[in-house]
């Protein structure tokens, strides 16, 4: 009986020490989908949580927020990443992750959704109808009477100019072509991967003038950078036809609103829907605000959830990384031994020096991966050896220009 006391007690030190137990902070709530990822054996989970070592989130403003010194990544169940400090966390080191495409299917039907609300006067005569409330037999004659008032166009055989190819993007062109109308696109960075699902009917300009002049409807689906705020403004508007639909399902910013109520006032934009309202959007003629519902559903939340679990979970146990916004993607299957993962600025003689820390401590690098991105190297190490001092992290830490180093225990 002592023996076998003294066996658990040795079993239990030993998985003590090679268990690693991570903290993942949520700043708002998250699909129990993808909480269910983390399994609760190596994971604490908790919206109030000190030193985390993760922080998952959909809509949370970081900004203002002080990034705890344990924080290693950040996660945001969704596409856009405008609420987190990206440039801080890549000073210090911190990976931050989105989900691209895990909410594009239902982006994509709230866009279709746009171009029907856009092109037949549903709302307003819906909210007509209601008004009818109350005249009994006369309801009929005048749904009859007043239905002029409401008369609007069809989509078929009309031209969709859709900005930005990427996941929404491709979905809404294609979706938009198997409604009969005619698509042109744009997109100058456009990926291999999304080129090839994108439909060969779908025909590709390379001027946004070109596309813009053509367009009966312009779809926006690109993300809100310095670069991209008030990308529709007034030299863009002159562009365009007479009487032109613009669906924003993106971000508000991309459209200067100052330059649109003239447009409106004009009679150059015909309707403008808009998945962002604010104070000056809900008091401008001519626009449908609705409240930030493209991706509200059941499905796109938990796709979200999912994805940027599995991307946490894989970054914090395997130092892999996937769908970063500001680190270069790295993905490395593990070996036997201790993984070290060191980020750096992109300069050179860094790996040199790397690799002489290494010798120097007789460490035996068995497998070495190296990627770069924006500025940011990513290097992802697996060494022979089970265990790495910790004086190894320090020395790593020293060399100028690197800003994270982490060791990941053998598997």
């Amino acid at each position: 009986m002592i023996f076998v006391s003294c066996f658990e007690m040795m079993i239990q030190h030993t998985l003590k020490v090679t268990i690693q137990m991570f903290k993942i902070q949520t700043l708002n709530a998250i699909d129990p989908e993808g909480l269910s990822i983390f399994p609760l054996s190596h994971y604490e989970i908790a919206s109030e949580l000190p030193n985390p070592d993760a922080i998952l989130l959909r809509s949370y403003k970081m900004h203002q927020m002080e990034l705890p010194s344990s924080l290693k990544a950040v996660a945001r169940a969704g596409a856009g990443v405008n609420n987190i400090p990206i440039e801080e966390c890549t000073e210090r080191g911190i990976v931050v992750f989105n989900t691209p495409g895990a909410n594009a299917n239902g982006v994509k039907e709230m866009v279709i959704a746009g171009l029907m609300f856009t092109s037949r006067d549903i709302i307003d005569g819906v909210n007509w109808a209601k008004s009818l409330i109350g005249k009994g037999d006369e309801i009929p004659a005048l749904v009859e009477k007043g239905k002029k008032n409401f008369a609007g166009q069809e989509i078929k055989g009309k031209t969709l100019a859709v900005i930005g190819l990427g996941a929404i993007g491709v979905l809404v062109a294609n979706a938009a072509k198997a409604l009969g109308m005619n698509v042109i696109g744009y997109d100058p960075y456009i990926s291999v991967p999304q080129a090839l699902k994108l439909s060969n009917e779908v025909n590709l300009v390379q001027g946004i003038e070109v596309l813009l002049s053509q367009a009966d409807y312009v779809t926006l689906n690109i993300p809100l950078t310095p670069e991209t705020e008030g990308y529709l403004n007034k030299d863009k508007f002159k562009m365009m036809k007479k009487n032109v639909r613009i669906l924003n399902f993106a971000r508000g910013g991309l459209v200067n609103l100052n330059d649109l109520k003239d447009a409106i006032a004009s009679g150059k934009v015909a309707k403008y829907i808009t998945d962002f309202p604010d104070k000056e959007v809900l008091e401008m003629d001519k626009v449908i605000a609705i409240p930030h519902l493209a991706a509200s559903t059941k499905e796109s939340e938990t796709n979200c959830a999912v994805m940027a679990a599995n991307q946490i979970k894989d970054f914090l146990e395997n130092g892999n990384i996937t769908n970063s916004v500001n680190f270069p993607a790295a993905t490395m299957e593990r070996h036997d031994g201790c993984r070290i993962t060191i980020a750096n600025k992109n300069i050179p003689n860094m790996v040199s020096q790397i690799s002489s820390i290494l010798a120097s401590e007789n460490i035996n690098i068995d497998s070495m991966l190296n990627r770069k991105y924006n500025g940011i190297a990513y290097n992802i190490i697996d060494v022979t050896q089970k265990t790495v001092d910790d004086s190894i992290t320090q020395k790593l830490k020293a060399i100028n220009g690197v800003c994270m180093v982490r060791i990941l225990p053998a598997i």
